[in-house]
Formats: structure tokens, sequence, C-alpha cells
């Protein structure tokens, strides 16, 4: 940006810790009325990834949020129409490239014909599609209903992870065009609807143009950041910089300055309207949870590192194949490496932020454990061993 507009407010570095807790959902009661598709809508968009260790991170989310939720109740709220009354088979959501492959309010679908038209324009793909193979997907979709990319004829040629089938090499292709849509996931698989049957007929347009479709996207981002740097927002649906710079102004966003960032932020008005107060949830993080998705705000914020280490190889992990932050009082106050053997999780690594946070980690250890149907916790290894005692006397208060 060649010049920025007068911040409108200061804000303290614990005033911006609040505020973006807040718009994540984690300060304040939970809006258990709306449930799992309030949080989404909230959040704007919720990661999806294959890893599943207590359970998959898009229902980690709405967990870390709201409480127990029935996995179940997750995988129908995300997927499932509301109810008018009379029986819908349109989604609630559709899945789509926004941070990453993401869970996004069907509402949205409007706003993201910047990216379908840029797939449309793209010149190079990694992987040739045979000739006839899209039209031959779009009429078997079109004649069968949903499918997934196995029951359109196979979704990979050999047992290689990108070794894809021609089927799915179109499928794929008509996804990212919008012709065809992800109505839910099953069994891990996406299956696969046409556009035109799936997405309601008054979102089902690409007539919103690429400044438009932008302008909401950052306004989006700050309003469930809270508060973030231009970076920060860009990040949120993978924006590129100089596509914040253009819209930014006019998103409605208020340019603020925050203790100790360094670098100019932007809030949403509403967020600094009030002053962030309430209960903090303490709960097991994910690491695709948005509220460390970018590791640079979160040290920024929290002072705390966080790197998703199941992509690292083994010897060189520092602290587990899939560490969760542990949040508590509205500080990330440590990390559990989890696992399941039977009806136990294993705490098979945990760090500590000091003795005071043994009692919030085995707090969050012991809802964690019951909301997976565990009846038992069992801590493997503290990474400080003069915190073992102290975590595992807690963990015996928490069950008991």
């Amino acid at each position: 940006m060649t010049s920025l507009p007068r911040p409108t407010t200061d804000l303290s570095a614990d005033e911006a810790r609040r505020i973006a807790l807040r718009a994540q959902g984690f300060l304040g009661a939970p809006d258990r009325r709306s449930g799992v598709r309030g949080v989404l809508r909230h959040l704007g968009a919720v990661q999806l990834d294959t890893i599943s260790v207590l359970a998959r991170s898009h229902e980690l989310v709405p967990y870390a949020r709201l409480g127990a939720v029935g996995r179940n109740t997750v995988e129908r709220s995300y997927w499932t129409a509301a109810s008018t009354g009379t029986p819908s088979t349109r989604p609630h959501a559709f899945e789509y490239w926004s941070h990453a492959a993401c869970i996004l309010p069907i509402e949205e679908w409007p706003h993201f014909a910047f990216r379908r038209r840029a797939y449309r324009n793209r010149p190079h793909w990694n992987h040739e599609l045979p000739d006839g193979t899209y039209d031959q997907v779009v009429k078997q979709l079109h004649a069968e209903g949903p499918l997934t990319a196995t029951e359109l004829g196979g979704a990979k040629k050999t047992s290689e992870w990108w070794d894809w089938s021609g089927t799915k090499v179109a499928v794929e292709r008509a996804l990212m065009y919008g012709e065809v849509v992800c109505v839910e996931r099953r069994g891990w698989k996406r299956v696969y609807d046409l556009a035109e049957r799936a997405v309601p007929e008054e979102l089902l347009h690409d007539e919103v143009d690429d400044t438009e479709c932008l302008r909401r996207l950052v306004r989006l981002a700050g309003q469930s950041l809270g508060v973030g740097t231009r970076a920060d927002i860009a990040d949120y649906h993978r924006l590129k910089s100089e596509q914040v710079d253009a819209v930014i102004g006019d998103s409605g966003l208020v340019p603020v300055t925050v203790e100790g960032w360094g670098k100019p932020a932007w809030a949403d008005p509403e967020a600094l309207a009030t002053p962030p107060r309430g209960r903090h949830r303490t709960t097991l993080l994910s690491p695709f949870d948005s509220l460390v998705w970018e590791r640079a705000r979160t040290e920024r914020i929290f002072g705390f590192t966080h790197r998703l280490e199941a992509y690292v190889p083994k010897p060189k992990r520092v602290h587990g194949y899939f560490a969760m932050p542990v949040l508590a009082g509205g500080r990330l106050v440590g990390r559990v490496d989890p696992a399941r053997e039977g009806r136990t999780l294993v705490a098979k690594q945990v760090t500590l932020d000091g003795i005071r946070s043994a009692p919030a980690v085995a707090q969050a250890l012991v809802e964690a454990a019951s909301w997976v149907d565990c009846t038992d916790v069992r801590v493997e290894r503290v990474e400080a061993p003069e915190l073992r005692e102290p975590l595992v006397l807690e963990l015996s208060r928490a069950v008991g």
C-alpha cells in the first residue's frame, strides 16, 4: 500500500488478544442455539484435513467452541439444510478452496466466483484431462445423482496419492470450475453433485465481480479475526496482498494500531464497539483451528510458537505428531499430542507452561476424553519431568 489512512483506535496487546478470542468464539457464552451452523457462519471457513486422532479437524473446531457436540450431529449440521417444515436435499455448506480445503457457508457461494473464474482461465494443470471424460462425468452425475469418484469410475490409477484417474481429474476440474459441488464427505470421500442441483437457485450465479468478491471476503476475514494485519487478513481466505490492498479501504474494516505489532492493522468496527468480556473456554485446539492457522499471528498474539509436525520426520519432531495447543484463560498454556488406545485417551507427550497450567490441561484432557467416549486418561511423557506428578494429580481430581 502506498499510503495508509490514519488509525482510528489504539489497542493494547491485551485488548487485541481478547478481541481476537471473542471473534473466534472463545470468549463469552457460546451461541448454542445456532450450534455448529452458527460456528461455521461465524468463522466463515472450517478447514478439512485427512488426519484423525481424537476426531477430524472439522469436528474439533465446533467442539472447541461449543463443548461435547455429537460427532454425527456435527456432520449433519454442516451438510444438511436447515429444516423449514419440508424435506430438503440442498446442503447447508459446500467445500471449496479457501484457506485450504474448507467447509464454507452455502450463502458465500457467489463470493467465490472470482476463484472459479481464475481456475477456468488457468493455462496449466498438473493432471492431463483425457478427451471426453469431463462431459462423461457431468452426464453421469446428471443421470445418477450424487456420487463419489470411486462410484464415478475410480479415483486413482495406482496406489500413489496424486496418481489420479481420468475420472478423478475431470470431477475435480468440474469442482474447481463450479459446475460440480462437494455436498458432503462420506467415509472421507468427497460426494459430488451438479451445482445446479445442490446450490439454491438464488445463489447459483457468478454475477458478482472480482472486486465485490474480494471486498466481501476481506470484510468476512476481518470479522472472523476481530483485528489483524494485512497479512493476517489475506491469509484467512488465501488472498494475494495486492487483492487485499485493492479493497480493504472500502471493506468496512477500520485501521487501528496494536501495541507491539509493528505493522498496521485493521479491525471490525463492531468488535471495537463493545469491550470483550465473558467466560473463557478451556479446550484442546486442532492444529488446523482458525485461531492458530497463521504461525506469525499466533506468536504475535499469544507468544506461542505453533507448528504441525505430522509431516515432519519422526526423529525431528519436538512436540509430537498432532500436538494440540491447550487454550485456557485466554492464553495458550501448553500442548498435548494425543492418541487413543481402546477407551483410553493417551497423552503421548505434554508440554506445560509451568505448574499453574496443570489444572487447565487436565480439564481439557478429561473433557476431550469424555467427548470421544474414552473413560480413562493416561499420561506417557511430560516435557518437564517435574510437572508430571502435578498433572497426574490434577487429572485424578478432574476425573473424580
